[in-house]
């Protein structure tokens, strides 16, 4: 019996190693989307096409196409960039984006707003600046992510080169990009792609690196993860994981959220065969007939962790000495002023939901622009969407001081619970989006932290994540309280995450509206002030108080 392979797979196969017709599509003034071959293809090139769902029927009840535009998400391992290179962000934002920047959960960021004529020459300008988006989209490696530590110890400055080798390693070969939007000259001789092969991966693939005892990786959630081992501050190797993933689909049993396994440990001088060997063996062995499980976590599952192992092993040319013991503390970030190693300060900022502008309340933006102009150190973005001023000398550090307090950039207000919260973009432009997230969220969060101060809990710090759909990225399933789109003003509430990004939480309450949320949370608030134990995490007292069931195995205890 023929097999049929999914649609996504024929376009890959045709489109000349990436190409397909974008430079026609590109130049086509009659339409401001692209064809429905080249829209896939274009995600390869770290962008995707999208519309304001906010006017479509509007404008659809006045003939006219929806209001297109373009997402762009950029490359950047670990985070990093210079404040030249904010600078440089910054200005192209303002000239051919929407005006904002979008700190993503993935450690990079994102401009929305994009007119198609405003794409060649936006991509141009961030590779004037050394950044780029090949694979910031598509069924390839996405952005490499590395604990930002502000700290910036020794062992986390080799540590980061890592995770800039993996990106590079597993960079698309292809030309195409260079081409089409960098006027490179088009190769002559046959094009190869010996990772990839000419249909790519089945799906999307990430990689992340995490420096214990910090998870804001969530390096458990991700496709591969390299975990640093440390003898006496030197790096000796790193664990590794394969196999975790967050996206499901609501109704669908056969989908689920999973935690990578723990394959075993390595020399940091078989990093980049092993993670090649597990791309190529997600290659060959992906499912291609059903995107919904494409992901690495259901080949593990259908071939089993230890056959998985025994493959790359063979792969890799190599043998997985047992893992190292670890303990994580956290997955959140640590805010304000701390000294590293090297005696410079790194200031860490909340930037709610991850989006940078200026507007009637605020002077984010500018004020991050001004001190850009005269910082001497770098930027990281934090896997939660918020951004580290990093590397200060001393001598500079009351100038910083001085532009944060001028700005309001540093609000000591703000809740533990707002601190650990994370949202996804949604409505307006997200094609997946079945409810809102980052538009809705703050004023849902000012109605929860009310119900805290209630009860006297206003210094609860439960990770609470919000996604418009149960795509999952910003990862709600391993949240002590997530938050899944399921319509329009409606919510699956999830709970059991244990607030360091080693277990998954689960359904506890389905369809609810902004009233069915609360009240379950005040129930749940009340519960929990009157008995919990000292220093008990409130996914914990759930789990203990036999609210809901530890999530051990998820393609059982999921959906049950």
């Amino acid at each position: 019996m023929d097999i049929q392979l999914n649609p996504n797979e024929i376009i890959k196969a045709e489109s000349n190693f990436l190409r397909g017709t974008l430079k026609q599509s590109i130049q086509d003034e009659l339409t401001g989307a692209l064809s429905a071959e080249d829209a896939q293809i274009s995600k390869f090139h770290g962008f995707y096409e999208q519309d304001d769902r906010d006017s479509r029927l509007l404008r659809q009840s006045r003939l006219l196409e929806p209001d297109f535009s373009f997402m762009l998400r950029a490359r950047l391992p670990g985070g990093v960039c210079s404040a030249r290179q904010w600078l440089a962000i910054d200005s192209i934002s303002k000239r051919l984006g929407n005006g904002s920047i979008r700190l993503t959960t993935r450690q990079t960021f994102q401009y929305h707003g994009i007119i198609k004529r405003h794409l060649k020459p936006l991509i141009q300008q961030i590779n004037q600046s050394m950044i780029d988006s090949i694979g910031g989209c598509g069924d390839v490696n996405r952005n490499v992510m590395c604990n930002p530590n502000p700290q910036q110890s020794e062992l986390h400055a080799e540590v980061y080169q890592w995770a800039r080798r993996i990106s590079e390693q597993l960079l698309p070969q292809t030309r195409a990009y260079h081409e089409i939007w960098l006027d490179g000259e088009k190769l002559e001789q046959p094009e190869q792609e010996e990772l990839y092969g000419s249909n790519y991966l089945p799906r999307k693939f990430k990689t992340a690196v995490a420096i214990p005892p910090y998870n804001d990786v969530d390096i458990y959630t991700n496709d591969l993860g390299f975990v640093a081992i440390a003898e006496h501050g030197k790096l000796v190797g790193f664990n590794v994981l394969a196999g975790g993933g967050m996206g499901t689909t609501h109704g669908d049993r056969s989908t689920f959220p999973r935690l990578a396994d723990e394959l075993g440990f390595i020399a940091v001088e078989n990093v980049l065969k092993v993670a090649e060997a597990v791309v190529t063996l997600q290659r060959d062995e992906g499912n291609r007939v059903s995107r919904r499980h494409a992901r690495l976590k259901y080949t593990i599952e259908r071939l089993g962790a230890e056959r998985f192992k025994q493959l790359l092993e063979q792969r890799a040319q190599l043998q997985f000495k047992p893992p190292h013991a670890v303990t994580f503390k956290h997955q959140g970030d640590r805010y304000g002023w701390v000294q590293g190693s090297d005696m410079r300060w790194n200031l860490t900022l909340f930037i709610e939901n991850g989006r940078i502008e200026d507007n009637q309340n605020s002077t984010l933006m500018s004020g991050l622009r001004a001190i850009a102009g005269i910082h001497q150190g770098d930027f990281r973005i934090t896997p939660n969407q918020n951004l580290i001023i990093a590397g200060i000398a001393e001598e500079h550090k009351p100038a910083i001081q001085a532009l944060v307090a001028q700005f309001g950039l540093c609000d000591d207000s703000i809740s533990p619970l707002r601190r650990n919260s994370l949202a996804c973009v949604a409505f307006p432009t997200c094609p997946q989006a079945m409810a809102e997230a980052e538009r809705y969220f703050p004023q849902l969060l000012d109605q929860i932290e009310q119900l805290l101060a209630k009860h006297q809990l206003s210094q609860l710090d439960p990770v609470i994540r919000m996604t418009g759909c149960p795509n999952g990225c910003a990862r709600p399933f391993v949240a002590e309280i997530g938050l899944v789109g399921k319509g329009p003003g409606r919510y699956n509430l999830l709970l059991g995450g244990d607030g360091r990004g080693q277990r998954l939480n689960k359904l506890y309450r389905e369809n609810l509206n902004e009233a069915g949320i609360l009240t379950t949370l005040d129930a749940l608030f009340t519960q929990f002030a009157q008995h919990a134990l000292p220093d008990e995490r409130l996914a914990d007292f759930a789990i203990r108080s036999g609210l809901i069931r530890a999530v051990v195995n998820p393609v059982v205890d999921f959906h049950e």
